[in-house]
Parts: structure tokens; C-alpha cells; sequence
């Protein structure tokens, strides 16, 4: 069985968070409310700290999009992640992800994030695996559910469902992550990487003598 590295997406191969990002986007094309943005960034710094209930606010959001047209989100993402996101990629990120290909191992990006994010970032980095939360879709439109959710246990839930379909040793694999939300998955593999950590991450892993890098 091979090792696999693992990668987080927002504030870890990227230096923001696609999130308050795609927020940003929408707000400079007239699409987002004020209150709204504060919103936003009211939930971002409850991630930040680690509280933030993820499958809440999720569903919540998912659930605000039903009816709307996926060929509509897809162009926006497009323009958004050309213009936005791909200059937020780190030079540390990119030489990690080199080197443990080079070394054989195989690339997964693992990401809270929805399909239309992680397959772009994944895209732009070569990364050939993606394992992230997907929006439900029926003849085009969103439904307003979640098809799949990738953070927390959910996200150790579906690295051990694919470890399982491509013969990857997690006990020999690596994940890198800022956030305290990822420490199932930190704790599922063999070697944990604590990349731009938040406190809560931080402090777990000097205790646990865990790697620590700063990539932003």
C-alpha cells in the first residue's frame, strides 16, 4: 500500500480562505448585501478560533442557493478564481506538493470547500485527487443540499473511503492543516503537518510534537 499527502485548502496551499474570498467577489459585483458580508466575516473569525458549528452553516448556506443555476456558478468561479485565487497559492505549497510527488506518494487535496473551489485549486496545482463537499445538483439547479460534506469526521469519513478504493496507507500518510476543525483527520494519519496553525491547533501540536510550518 502506498502513503498518501494530504492537503488542506484555505490558509494552508492557500494563504486566505476561499470563503471570505468568494464573498469579496460578490460584493465588488453587486451581488451581496452589506449585511450580509458582515455576516461573513463575523463566521470567519468564529473558524478562525475554531467554534464555528461547520455543518450548520453549511446546510444553511447550501440551502440559499436552491434554484439557482449551476452554469451561472460555474462561469462566476471561473472569472473568480483567475482573478482571486490563483495568486493566493504559496510558493511552500507548491514545493510540498513537488516533493511528495517526487517521492511517489499520492496528491489529495482535502478541503471544507466546494467542488467548484477545490477543483480549481486542485487544478492549477496538478493535485489529480480531490476530496470535498459537493453541492447537490438535479437537472442543472441546486437543490439546496448537501451531496457530500468534507470537514471534520466527515472528512476522515471520506480519506478512509478512499484509501480504501486506492490501496493508501493512512498510518504512512501525511495531512497538512491550519485549523483545530481538522484534527479527527490530523490524528487519523501517521505524520501531521500544523501549517499557519490557529491557537487551538498550535498548542495541540507542541504537545504532541507535531511539525510546525509557517507557508503564508
Amino acid at each position: 500500500m502506498r502513503p498518501a499527502a494530504f492537503f488542506d485548502m484555505d490558509h494552508t496551499v492557500l494563504r486566505k480562505d476561499t470563503g471570505m474570498s468568494w464573498m469579496r467577489f460578490l460584493r465588488r459585483r453587486g451581488e451581496l448585501t452589506g449585511a450580509a458580508m458582515a455576516r461573513a466575516l463575523w463566521w470567519s473569525l468564529l473558524y478562525k478560533a475554531a467554534v464555528l458549528d461547520l455543518e450548520v452553516l453549511a446546510t444553511r448556506l447550501c440551502a440559499d442557493l436552491a434554484g439557482e443555476d449551476e452554469a451561472a456558478m460555474i462561469a462566476k468561479c471561473a472569472v473568480w478564481y483567475a482573478a482571486d485565487v490563483e495568486p493566493m497559492v504559496t510558493p511552500a505549497a507548491r514545493h510540498a506538493v513537488a516533493a511528495h510527488r517526487a517521492a511517489g506518494d499520492v496528491i489529495v487535496l482535502a478541503t471544507g470547500a466546494t467542488q467548484y473551489a477545490a477543483l480549481a485549486v486542485a487544478g492549477g496545482l496538478a493535485i489529480e485527487h480531490t476530496l470535498c463537499s459537493r453541492l447537490e445538483v438535479d437537472g442543472g439547479r441546486f437543490t439546496g443540499r448537501l451531496a457530500a460534506m468534507c470537514f471534520g469526521a466527515h472528512k476522515v469519513t471520506l480519506a478512509e473511503g478512499f484509501a480504501a478504493s486506492h490501496g493508501i496507507d493512512l498510518a504512512r500518510s501525511t495531512f497538512y492543516s491550519d485549523s483545530f476543525n481538522d484534527l479527527p483527520m490530523l490524528e487519523r494519519v501517521g505524520a501531521a503537518v500544523a501549517v499557519n496553525p490557529d491557537v487551538r491547533l498550535w498548542r495541540h501540536a507542541r504537545r504532541h510534537g507535531w511539525r510546525i510550518e509557517q507557508w503564508a
